[in-house]
């Protein structure tokens, strides 16, 4: 795939979230963000209703955890089927679990009989700290690669840059993650721990080496892909005839690429980046588990594995919620950011 049908892939942010223009000023920004938050209700209502048919489709869930148990203890099996509204119909039992989710309970663990939030939210912190951290160093990280790409293009360096992003990008995030430990944390070096050890009242934070080889396996996941989208956006914007009459007026060269080139690319690289950084939501399950670090990955993980069915339901949605909302994100700076955009929703 060429650098220009990549730049294809990143939708135009007028033609997917600009409204249309029968309101001014205020009022037609109202309308336009309540239609967005409507739209991402939506959204989560329907990745509700699929989070609870699959997990309601698994098949008895009080089976799954006793076990052999089960038809020697049927006190703790009423137990558990009356946490789970087991005689209610699927509907009730939908709703049951919504109105609970809505109200900030999403229910009591099989597992340990704990409650769910008290359980994740911790888990739901260290994960965030380590997306956030791992955008951190993937974004200016991508486009630095990216602008030195495009200057030297067509030559040399630009063909060995762009080698080694696409075989980058090809290698899946466990791959990554394993090379990584091979060589910084057991065969190679021994300058990383390999697995992430925290107290149970302490953060991963604490010892900041444990976080370099999951953070560093994220950036390398995922910059090649938003690097290359860059370099192509940014192609396609210095072949522009605004950016060539800059550069007859005498504008050096380094000033053309950072206030004409670049922000002009950086609308398409808002919403590659916020692709990506859903992504790492995801991607984070499969990272935490093989670095054993304390965040929603591996508890979904361990979840699944106790068929602990209200802590997959609420970390799925916690999940899907970070999707949803960093997309809704995207979409406002692209607005922020595109002045034909502005104008297309206040006029």
């Amino acid at each position: 795939m060429t650098d220009m049908e990549l730049a294809t892939l990143v939708p135009d942010p007028l033609e997917e979230v600009a409204p249309p223009r029968r309101q001014h000023g205020a009022a037609a920004w109202a309308v336009w963000l309540a239609r967005r938050l409507g739209l991402a209700l939506l959204t989560l209502w329907l990745v509700s209703v699929l989070v609870f048919l699959a997990t309601a489709a698994l098949g008895d869930p009080v089976r799954a955890i006793l076990g052999r148990d089960y038809n020697s203890n049927p006190g703790r099996v009423a137990q558990l089927e009356a946490q789970l509204n087991a005689d209610d119909s699927l509907v009730s039992r939908y709703f049951s679990w919504l109105g609970g989710l809505l109200s900030g309970d999403p229910g009591t663990s099989l597992a340990n009989q704990r409650p769910v939030w008290e359980q994740i939210s911790s888990s739901v912190v260290n994960s965030a700290v380590l997306v956030l951290l791992a955008a951190a160093v993937m974004i200016p990280l991508a486009f630095v690669v990216a602008m030195i790409s495009v200057h030297y293009r067509r030559r040399r360096p630009d063909t060995v840059i762009q080698t080694i992003l696409l075989a980058m990008a090809g290698l899946p995030e466990f791959v990554i993650g394993v090379l990584l430990i091979a060589l910084f944390a057991t065969t190679v070096f021994h300058v990383l721990p390999a697995v992430t050890i925290s107290s149970p009242n302490g953060h991963p934070w604490d010892n900041p080496k444990a976080m370099v080889l999951p953070t560093l396996t994220l950036v390398l996941w995922v910059a090649p892909y938003v690097s290359r989208i860059v370099r192509a956006s940014l192609l396609e914007v210095i072949d522009s005839d605004y950016v060539e009459l800059a550069r007859l007026k005498g504008i050096p060269e380094k000033v053309v690429m950072r206030k004409h080139a670049l922000l002009n690319a950086i609308v398409p690289g808002i919403q590659v980046i916020a692709l990506q950084l859903a992504f790492l939501a995801g991607g984070v399950v499969i990272v935490e588990t093989l670095f054993a670090y304390p965040g929603i990955g591996r508890l979904l993980v361990d979840s699944v594995r106790n068929h602990d069915v209200p802590m997959v339901q609420a970390l799925s949605m916690i999940i899907a919620s970070v999707y949803v909302v960093v997309n809704l994100v995207a979409d406002l700076l692209s607005i922020l950011l595109t002045p034909r955009a502005r104008t297309a929703i206040s006029s």
